[in-house]
């Protein structure tokens, strides 16, 4: 079997039964679990939203998906490789070589210019930046006429673009992002959005954690998550879908509805099957 082809079948992401617990939060001394025992598979080449509503774990799946986080039990495989036991040392060469991140915050240097920023992961990754390959990605955000101006010329909305063409640069296997276009307005958003749609062209696979069904529409699978477990999910969904599906999961109390709440959660098979190629 040609070695590429076994390399494509194997998924981009794994969750095998993956609890995430902090604390003794309650009175009688229990433990509180942000991710309950949640089993999930992503595709290479796809894009999936996960949403819910606050508190849900969205933020702590993305975390352990991407090794930012440990999880307390169960397993987290990024291709092959299982990241659960993995020293420090290791998932950060990982990250750096293997995978992008977009958070809501831009997290750019004050005193680099754009450009510099955007080179920041290659060089921390021992890589010597080519200016074409930098250059290229401020063009894809259209800021290559910024690549001189530090973040403080800049606005806001161009900031993030910045941060997204920084996580563009490395060319990862998979880019998370949280909240990426949620400093932007709506046409800039559009266009990262557009951006990260295009990157599942390339093989490349994109999860991102977001509150907008706008967003969300650009994806090919929306996860839907609730008391830390997956409750429900979506394929080739559009704006007015999720919406719907949102307004159905968030009741008269939080997390109290039949779409997200009542019901076992969805098996590893149901979860992982709807992934719809680009």
């Amino acid at each position: 079997m040609n070695p590429a082809s076994t390399t494509d079948q194997v998924p981009a992401v794994r969750l095998r039964s993956v609890t995430r617990s902090y604390g003794r939060g309650g009175s009688d001394g229990s433990m509180v679990k942000a991710l309950d025992d949640v089993s999930l598979t992503v595709r290479r080449g796809t894009f999936t939203a996960v949403m819910g509503p606050s508190g849900s774990g969205k933020s702590t799946l993305l975390h352990c998906l991407a090794g930012l986080d440990r999880p307390t039990g169960g397993r987290v495989l990024l291709g092959d490789s299982d990241l659960t036991g993995l020293s420090e040392a290791r998932l950060t060469r990982l990250r750096r070589e293997r995978i992008g991140f977009v958070f809501q915050a831009f997290n750019l240097l004050p005193s680099l210019t754009a450009a510099q920023n955007v080179a920041l992961p290659l060089r921390l990754a021992g890589r010597r930046p080519r200016k074409a390959d930098v250059l290229d990605a401020l063009d894809r955000v259209g800021l290559r006429e910024r690549a001189r101006h530090r973040p403080g010329e800049l606005s806001g909305g161009q900031q993030q673009r910045v941060a997204v063409a920084r996580a563009l640069v490395t060319r990862p296997e998979v880019l998370f992002g949280d909240e990426p276009t949620g400093a932007l307005d709506s046409t800039a958003g559009r266009a990262v959005l557009g951006l990260l749609r295009d990157m599942t062209d390339d093989g490349r696979t994109v999860i991102m954690v977001t509150h907008d069904p706008v967003a969300a529409s650009f994806a090919d699978r929306v996860v839907f998550l609730a008391d830390g477990r997956i409750r429900d999910e979506l394929d080739a969904p559009s704006a007015e879908r999720v919406a719907a599906r949102m307004a159905a999961g968030s009741g008269p109390a939080a997390g109290a509805s039949p779409a997200f709440s009542k019901g076992p959660a969805l098996s590893e098979t149901s979860a992982s099957s709807g992934a719809v190629p680009c």
